[in-house]
């Protein structure tokens, strides 16, 4: 067993599928955590994982969040704050609706396995990212 200590990068590591910026945080066996960033007045592309749920949790700005699973489907408002589930093969999308980023931290249950565990889903808003 190691200890993990990280601190939040200026520059992103990486873009995420859905268009976000990605900043890595921690991974342990069972998770891993990152902090996403979405552009003010920006839209991501709708996306699904194959393997993975995760948990976010909004820090800054304003936005809405889509998710449809089966036969349930909602968009809810997002800011500060606000927790939301995605559980494996949910389709969500997500835009930021306020002058500044919309980012929150999001945990992935198991650890993010790379390359090809997202695909691009049909979303209800025209991606800008």
């Amino acid at each position: 067993m190691s200890f993990e200590t990280t601190r939040l990068g200026a520059l992103p590591d990486a873009t995420a599928p859905d268009g976000s910026e990605v900043r890595i945080l921690c991974s342990a066996s069972r998770g891993s955590l990152a902090h996403f960033s979405l552009p003010s007045q920006a839209v991501s592309r709708a996306m699904a994982h194959h393997t993975v749920e995760e948990v976010w949790y909004f820090l800054l700005g304003h936005g809405q969040m889509w998710r449809r699973s089966h036969d349930r489907e909602e968009v809810v408002d997002v800011e500060p704050g606000v927790a939301v589930t995605i559980p494996v093969g949910t389709h969500f999308q997500f835009r930021s609706v306020s002058p500044e980023p919309l980012a929150a931290v999001g945990t992935t249950m198991p650890p993010w396995p790379g390359e090809g565990e997202a695909f691009a889903v049909v979303g209800i808003w025209e991606p800008t990212v």
